[in-house]
């Protein structure tokens, strides 16, 4: 697929976030594309990212909100490839304004899906999150009717048109904005860590590796599938030892919409879900493209009521796993 990013347009939504941080220094090296637009609404975090790519002409900045279709009808204008990764995703914030979160996540996805068929955009790669998979938050429930919007827009009125649509599903990424690593190395010196509860986990996963799905998702997808990284677990009890060794543990208990937990693959997915050597697809459960060889190509499917969540799963990260990736990635931390 290095031909096929290679010389292409790509717009990445929500693009100054932890994930565009990633993603676009990455894509730049690693393909070569004619141009990458950074479309977002934050005025200022675009004026600091563009100190980063000053003198690249293949860095394009574009103000506008997943929110005004007509602005993103304008964005997409020969453009080959998107990722979305704008989203309205704390948890606590989406609970108490959640009008603002469905304005952003669900009429956002369609006004994208919208504009992208307009525009006859090749392939659009959706970010998804653990949260949409069983969802108890409003953020989650959002997700997952993004999601499912993505799924369907391969058919409903795409029929004809050459746009497909496909989603990336990981959790709790390491280092990133607002997550469990920047809390604790922002508080590892008051000599107490607040821990929701002991027996808590989460996935891990480093943003490259995240970065390295979506690419994986553009190339590989016909439309519909929702990839999941096989990613390692920890519980939040290791991440709180690692980043500060002698601080005690305080028990604040789990938040509004908080689960215990993290869930990628529910067990009513598990029949539409086929398994491959680093990920797993979730196939759409409309129009029987579960049964579609050309999307299943050599996977196997999962066991009848397999789940995949953080306390389940079969590999975990060390301690030491992790201090090594902090050594190697603490210039990173808190910078987004």
């Amino acid at each position: 697929y290095k031909k096929m990013l290679k010389n292409s347009s790509i717009l990445i939504t929500g693009g100054t976030g932890s994930f565009g941080n990633s993603f676009v220094p990455l894509t730049l090296k690693k393909y070569n594309p004619k141009r990458l637009i950074i479309f977002s609404r934050d005025e200022m975090k675009q004026w600091e990212m563009e100190k980063k790519f000053k003198g690249d002409p293949r860095v394009r900045f574009f103000i506008g909100d997943v929110r005004d279709k007509d602005r993103l009808h304008r964005a997409l204008h020969n453009i080959d490839f998107v990722v979305h990764a704008a989203a309205a995703k704390i948890v606590p914030t989406a609970e108490y304004n959640p009008f603002e979160c469905i304005k952003t996540n669900v009429n956002g996805a369609m006004n994208l899906i919208d504009a992208c068929i307009d525009q006859s955009v090749k392939r659009v790669v959706a970010l998804s999150t653990d949260k949409a998979s069983s969802p108890i938050n409003l953020y989650g429930a959002t997700k997952l009717a993004s999601d499912k919007l993505f799924v369907a827009s391969n058919s409903s009125y795409a029929e004809g048109r050459k746009t497909s649509f496909s989603v990336v599903r990981y959790g709790n990424v390491m280092g990133s904005r607002g997550s469990i690593i920047p809390l604790f190395e922002s508080l590892k010196n008051n000599g107490e860590l607040p821990i929701t509860d002991k027996s808590m986990t989460r996935f891990m996963i480093s943003l490259e590796e995240g970065v390295k799905l979506v690419w994986k998702a553009l190339s590989d997808m016909l439309g519909g599938e929702i990839y999941v990284k096989k990613i390692p677990s920890m519980k939040i009890t290791e991440i709180a030892k690692v980043i500060a060794p002698q601080a005690k543990h305080k028990i604040i208990g789990i938040r509004p919409g908080e689960k215990l937990h993290e869930q990628m693959i529910g067990f009513e997915d598990s029949n539409y879900t086929y398994e491959y050597e680093e990920y797993f697809k979730i196939l759409p459960q409309i129009n029987t493209w579960d049964k579609n060889k050309k999307i299943i190509k050599k996977g196997k499917k999962v066991p009848k009521n397999f789940i995949y969540s953080s306390d389940n799963n079969s590999e975990w990260m060390t301690q030491a796993e992790l201090k090594n990736w902090l050594n190697l990635n603490q210039k990173y931390i808190n910078k987004f």
